[in-house]
């Protein structure tokens, strides 16, 4: 085990969850959470963050215990702190070799390609300083003729960014574009991979489609009956609502509703719409990886995950 890693890629809602906590029982691992919006604290209902049962003791690093098993990179900033991709990148890899030198296996479980990616192939992240005036000057366009217009500026320019780029977030939309203006290459193409830092096993979760999309209207469902309005009500009483991380899905669509734009219907129509449009997204991010299992269950995974271990 001592450089192994597992990692449990997929759509959201496609059960990556119950996967990672079963695997890590068994084979006695910590999971290393790859999703770039459950980083954040307090944000739980809309990210579908799994509920913590305590805080681990006498370490430093981990961000709590859930069902037994010790969990890193969740609740790690305020939503009003910024979070790149190479922070992201050091912090994982710092939880990895911690978990892997004291003899247990590190599983990485998260939907988040670019977060997976920037490990298991170790990228090398350019370093890109905002430009102010060329941003001012972005949303400016995306005021005058809509997010629409420049997200098809990027898309004219990065052909690949349609599949990694949500073209709802204006923040994401208009750094993409300042990215690809300043270095005038594609903002998909601006990584490159390095020496592999560890020996991967990579579990992609397939579900049908039709079953897919049922599981993510259920969830959208649950996540209002759970308190996701409150919730939303609470992170604006206390960062505002002009916060990047609140222009995930789930939140952009109950702040529209709550700032009487939309009716509530809407608003839930919405995110189940948006939250199948990323998770097909998340699809074909993956999908020229072939060196991706995709496993349909529980037994696939133990067995590969029991045979990358001997």
């Amino acid at each position: 085990m001592k450089n192994k890693l597992v990692v449990i890629l997929g759509p959201t809602a496609s059960g990556k969850t119950d996967l990672s906590l079963k695997l890590a029982k068994k084979y006695n691992g910590e999971v290393v959470s790859a999703d770039s919006r459950q980083i954040y604290k307090r944000m739980d209902i809309g990210t579908a963050k799994p509920s913590p049962q305590a805080k681990p003791r006498r370490m430093t690093g981990p961000s709590y215990i859930i069902d037994g098993i010790v969990h890193w990179m969740l609740d790690i900033k305020n939503p009003n702190q910024e979070y790149t991709v190479a922070e992201y990148k050091k912090d994982a890899i710092k939880a990895i070799k911690n978990i892997q030198k004291r003899g247990k296996l590190p599983i990485m479980v998260g939907g988040t390609g670019l977060y997976i990616k920037t490990v298991v192939e170790n990228l090398d992240i350019p370093k890109v300083k905002a430009n102010p005036l060329l941003r001012k000057k972005l949303e400016k366009q995306m005021q005058k003729k809509g997010l629409e217009f420049v997200f098809q500026k990027l898309i004219k320019l990065d052909p690949e960014a349609a599949y990694i780029v949500d073209p709802k977030n204006p923040r994401r939309v208009i750094r993409a574009l300042e990215i690809t203006l300043l270095t005038k290459q594609p903002f998909s193409k601006q990584r490159k991979s390095g020496k592999p830092l560890f020996d991967v096993l990579e579990l992609g979760m397939f579900v049908p489609t039709e079953k897919l999309n049922q599981r993510i209207n259920l969830r959208v469902d649950e996540m209002l009956e759970d308190g996701l309005i409150k919730e939303v009500q609470n992170l604006i009483k206390k960062y505002g609502a002009g916060q990047q991380a609140f222009d995930a899905i789930g939140y952009r669509e109950i702040i529209d509703y709550l700032n009487k734009k939309i009716t509530l219907e809407k608003a839930s129509e919405l995110i189940k719409t948006n939250t199948w449009h990323y998770a097909k997204r998340q699809m074909t991010w993956f999908k020229p990886n072939k060196k991706i299992h995709w496993i349909s269950g529980q037994k696939e995974a133990e067995k590969l995950t029991k045979q990358f271990l001997k």
